[in-house]
């Protein structure tokens, strides 16, 4: 059975097309990069507020311009992505015998730049004001609505079905892909124009002795310089994201794996915190009695009162859920905590 089945997932020897292993393999490697970086620049941004605070609130414009930096650099000089250039393969176009040294011809090189860097921040801002726009809702009256208002909503309500439509299509597109129905695994590289294709010993020997770029001489315009130095310092940062990502990448995966969601009771077991012990309250009885029934949060009378297992404070219902949701930890005793967590109060007296 295992024979019969083999052919599925491995090419032929005379095929240049990778396997759809290496092929997702590659897809996976960029997506396990930047949940790592947003964890480390978390971390950094709790440590010090002022100094790295800009990074936790810029993180995916700062990461969409190094993505982008490092997809063109690799483009230019490799026809392929920083994740296909790692797993030894490259894009070719219509023109198969085109040398990876040479880059991908202007318009594939530039369709591969924004569906490989523009695409995913566009999608994952749309999705973080999507999330927002859920959570206003959830605590909002409905107003009668102008037409631009209901195509809004409109829109939220079809945005669902856009992602499955999509989500289909990759998967057809993966199966007809393992049976040798088409050549590319993504519908983002045949919108992009491009296939998947291993690098030959060529391209390897030709990208080792690929110079970094001409000389500057005395007879060139200042237009010229000013261009060469651009060109020198992003190929400089470029490269540098290579190398760090080269070294750190299977370090950035072991990360993205620890905060997992499917790995987070094994975190919880290894870092859990005691409960603390009940606030004192030192005030009179009646004072401690109203005090008790202010939300810590709003500072008015609870309503809706709803307690926090992870450090057993009360709050209104709707601070703490939102407050949890966006901070992921308890506002008074900075213990981590989720929505799972909120446990609601019901009185004896209904």
């Amino acid at each position: 059975m295992a024979e019969r089945g083999a052919h599925l997932t491995t090419a032929a020897p005379a095929e240049d097309r990778p396997s759809v292993f290496e092929a997702l393999a590659q897809d996976s490697l960029m997506s396990a990069v930047k949940p790592a970086l947003l964890h480390a620049v978390k971390i950094l941004a709790t440590s010090n507020p002022a100094r790295y605070g800009v990074l936790w609130r810029r993180f995916d414009e700062i990461y969409a311009i190094l993505d982008m930096l490092l997809q063109h650099h690799f483009l230019s000089r490799t026809s392929a992505s920083f994740s296909e250039n790692f797993y030894g393969l490259k894009r070719v176009g219509e023109d198969s015998t085109r040398a990876a040294h040479m880059g991908l011809r202007c318009r594939q090189h530039w369709r591969s730049l924004l569906l490989l860097a523009l695409l995913p921040y566009l999608h994952n801002k749309l999705e973080k004001i999507l999330a927002r726009q859920r959570d206003e809702d959830d605590f909002s009256i409905r107003l009668p609505q102008s037409f631009m208002q209901k195509l809004y909503r409109a829109f939220l309500a079809a945005y669902p079905f856009v992602c499955m439509a999509w989500d289909g299509w990759v998967f057809c597109q993966q199966l007809l892909y393992v049976f040798g129905k088409t050549r590319t695994h993504s519908p983002l590289l045949w919108l992009a124009g491009v296939k998947l294709s291993y690098l030959t010993a060529n391209d390897i020997h030709s990208l080792d002795l690929k110079p970094s770029g001409p000389e500057l001489s005395p007879s060139q315009s200042f237009r010229e310089k000013f261009q060469h130095l651009v060109s020198t310092a992003v190929g400089g940062v470029a490269v540098s994201l290579s190398t760090s990502l080269s070294i750190g990448v299977f370090f950035l995966q072991f990360l993205e794996w620890w905060y997992s969601s499917e790995n987070q009771s094994t975190v919880k077991s290894l870092t859990s915190l005691p409960t603390p012990p009940p606030p004192l309250h030192l005030h009179s009885q009646e004072t401690s009695h109203t005090h008790i029934k202010v939300c810590p949060l709003c500072r008015k009378v609870r309503t809706n009162d709803t307690a926090l297992a992870t450090s057993g404070y009360v709050f209104c219902y709707k601070c703490i859920y939102v407050y949890v949701k966006a901070n992921h930890r308890c506002p008074l005793t900075g213990y981590p905590s989720g929505l799972q967590h909120l446990i609601k109060i019901y009185a004896p007296d209904g």
